[in-house]
């Protein structure tokens, strides 16, 4: 990440709307925003398949659900965070990985520049292609702040994707019992 960069980006939009680059509460900025892009932006530099290298051999099949995963992403459109939470499902085929990888799948994504379409077929791709299981479920809800704080002006909207891979594509039933466990 080159923050030099960012920071001169910064200095331009300051500059743009008229602001005074020398004001005291400013001075700093660029330095902040770069600092902050760094961590917000970290799915850059990070790998889904190195978090979802660590599994463990199970005998069944039975569904793993993990839901209510809070993530923080950008748009790509307006550069403006949309967040809310995640539900990733999938059939093991042999192998689990640890509950917590769940959840780093999903930042690798969300921490870059993104659509929330795109996000959610990151997170399912991302099992089918490294964890090998029969089938993945994911779905986002979020609230896009491009929606929320420009344009529309829609407080409270949210968005809902959902991607399916495997035996989850065309099973009603295996929906259904992801949207039972999801308590919808």
């Amino acid at each position: 990440m080159d923050k030099e960069k960012i920071k001169a980006g910064v200095r331009l939009i300051l500059d743009g709307i008229g602001e005074d680059l020398n004001r005291e509460g400013l001075l700093e900025t660029p330095d902040r925003i770069a600092k902050m892009y760094e961590e917000l932006a970290a799915g850059y530099t990070d790998d889904a398949a190195v978090h979802l290298q660590k599994r463990f051999h199970v005998d069944n099949s039975d569904m793993v659900l993990e839901k209510d995963i809070p993530f923080y992403s950008f748009c790509e459109h307006h550069m403006l965070p949309f967040y809310g939470t995640a539900a990733v499902a999938y059939i093991p085929d042999g192998e689990v990985v640890g509950l917590s990888k769940i959840a780093r799948t999903l930042e690798v994504y969300a921490k870059r520049f993104q659509l929330q379409e795109r996000l959610t077929a990151q997170v399912a791709d991302a099992f089918m292609n490294e964890l090998h299981p029969k089938g993945v479920m994911v779905l986002l809800e979020a609230e896009h702040m491009c929606m929320t704080m420009r344009g529309i002006r829609k407080p409270g909207t949210k968005t809902v994707t959902v991607v399916t891979r495997g035996v989850f594509d065309g099973s009603e039933a295996l929906q259904n019992s992801f949207y039972r466990m999801l308590g919808r």
